[in-house]
């Protein structure tokens, strides 16, 4: 469900500044404002991305960007409609942030834009385009986002590492003296 796509949203983010315009975006509700979002099948996804591999990817890049209550944050502006905008991480440089931008209608992908350097690309979507993409259209209705390991809390704090083996098993299988 894409529609013709071009370079319509980049051109619109330039002319409009979109990309300035900081506090007019506001923090939505998953649930409720993006109920015109349309659902999106594993296929659809598929020839948006043009191949599997910002598939791959996606799930990694939403696992990263989920709040404390499992929600992407995504950004909406009441003065612009079926346009929602969402600030990701690179993933090559910490320090780096791209905003992206996805305009959609009820049934349809219209087109999207990311400040990334593979985001303005006419064919396919980035890798974060395709993980706010495969997290509203599809995995919000598959539960697909449920599945994924968050490890990064163990990054967090070493101590809270999950129990092992109990310390007179490993004495048993560890090298003899």
């Amino acid at each position: 469900m894409l529609a013709s796509k071009g370079n319509a949203l980049f051109e619109r983010v330039v002319e409009e500044k979109l990309d300035r315009r900081i506090a007019a975006w506001k923090k939505m509700d998953t649930e409720n404002a993006v109920e015109r979002f349309p659902t999106l099948s594993e296929e659809e996804l598929t020839n948006i991305t043009v191949g599997v591999y910002q598939l791959k990817l996606a799930r990694n890049y939403t696992c990263e960007h989920l709040d404390e209550d499992g929600d992407y944050i995504i950004m909406l502006n009441d003065e612009i409609e079926d346009t929602l905008r969402v600030k990701i991480q690179s993933r090559h440089t910490s320090s780096k942030l791209y905003l992206l931008w996805i305009e959609y209608g009820p049934a349809v992908i219209k087109g999207w834009y990311c400040q990334c350097k593979a985001g303005a690309r006419v064919v396919g979507a980035c890798a974060h385009v395709s993980s706010v993409l495969w997290y509203l259209g599809y995995a919000r209705y598959a539960d697909s986002v449920h599945n994924i390991k968050n490890w990064s809390m163990y990054l967090e704090d070493a101590s809270n590492v999950p129990e092992e083996i109990e310390d007179s098993d490993s004495e048993a299988s560890g090298p003899e003296e």
